[in-house]
């Protein structure tokens, strides 16, 4: 079944076109990259889907019906919830706070001491730093803390903006675990990385946004394979 259909979606900022007619689908259950340099898009895409980037053109359907202009909020409740760059945590507010705020849409909350208890098992450490305040917390625990809430409010459809953005290379490691086994208990994932190489051997499929445009996609193994994505985004 098709979770999300993006189909020929365009974005504006201003007079300057973000995204060009892109179309993307992610089926129930697959997990999917969107990568590309900086400025391509990627964050827009998301943003469009999460109904925080206005679609100047095309329609977004998610679980099957029109959601092109639903409410960010509504969203949310319908369970298509986004992880920002930069984490966005509640500073101010316990790590225990900022989870259990996870949890406010109304489809989350006869669960959330269940899904409080599986985020403490994925992430420890959260567990021992329960009362501690979230901007005390090293970056790669706060974007624990970030994955932990978006648990929280039991997703259909979890997406990733950079999570591995400004994170050590064994964090980045341990967040791409972490990730791994959130999609391996039957959540749709939604990632948008720099981080290539790793971020393939996470995913099913991928495409490559470029200039606001899908320049290229496949599989997995078959982006991984790709000379050009190779040259551009491994590396190689």
């Amino acid at each position: 079944m098709t979770l999300l259909d993006v189909e020929d979606v365009a974005v504006y900022y201003g007079d300057m076109c973000a995204l060009s007619s892109v179309s993307v689908s992610v089926d129930e259950g697959e997990a999917v990259a969107v990568l590309g340099a900086n400025a391509a898009g990627k964050t827009t895409l998301l943003r469009a889907i999460s109904g925080l980037a206005p679609v100047a053109a095309g329609t977004i359907r998610f679980a099957g019906e029109t959601i092109t202009h639903v409410p960010p909020h509504e969203r949310v409740d319908r369970g298509l919830i986004q992880v920002p760059e930069g984490r966005l945590v509640f500073p101010f507010l316990s790590v225990f706070d900022n989870l259990r705020l996870g949890a406010y849409a109304q489809r989350a909350r006869a669960s959330a001491d269940e899904r409080l208890a599986f985020a403490l098992e994925l992430f420890p450490r959260l567990k021992d730093r329960g009362s501690q305040m979230a901007g005390s917390l090293s970056g790669g625990e706060q974007q624990m803390l970030a994955l932990a809430r978006a648990l929280m409010g039991q997703p259909r459809l979890l997406m990733l903006d950079e999570p591995s953005l400004g994170l050590a290379p064994l964090l980045v490691q341990e967040v791409m675990q972490r990730i791994d086994v959130i999609h391996q208990e039957g959540v749709t994932v939604l990632i948008v990385e720099q981080n290539a190489a790793q971020t393939l051997k996470l995913v099913d499929r991928g495409l490559v946004l470029e200039n606001g445009t899908v320049a290229t996609s496949g599989t997995a193994a078959d982006l991984a394979a790709s000379d050009e994505v190779r040259r551009a985004y491994l590396g190689i």
